[in-house]
């Protein structure tokens, strides 16, 4: 039988290559790929909720456009994206 958390770390990671905008797949199925092993039953509770949100929301938060909410998952995310300049 396969640990509750490798099957939802699966379920995650597919779920973040396949969001319906190119650009959200590519800013979430990476981060998912380099961080989804290392987060714990609550940080992927978190991660499930940021997936529940909507492209163009997250695609705000990560221009600027937009105040992202104070959770570590998301501010994790932020930081993972690389800045001109």
């Amino acid at each position: 039988m396969q640990d509750p958390l490798e099957t939802r770390r699966k379920r995650l990671r597919f779920r973040a290559w396949r969001r319906g905008t190119k650009e959200a797949d590519l800013l979430l199925g990476p981060f998912a790929d380099a961080n989804l092993d290392a987060l714990d039953a609550d940080d992927l509770t978190r991660f499930e909720a940021l997936l529940a949100r909507s492209d163009p929301e997250i695609m705000d938060w990560m221009t600027g456009a937009a105040e992202p909410p104070d959770d570590p998952v998301v501010a994790r995310l932020i930081d993972s994206v690389p800045r001109p300049g």
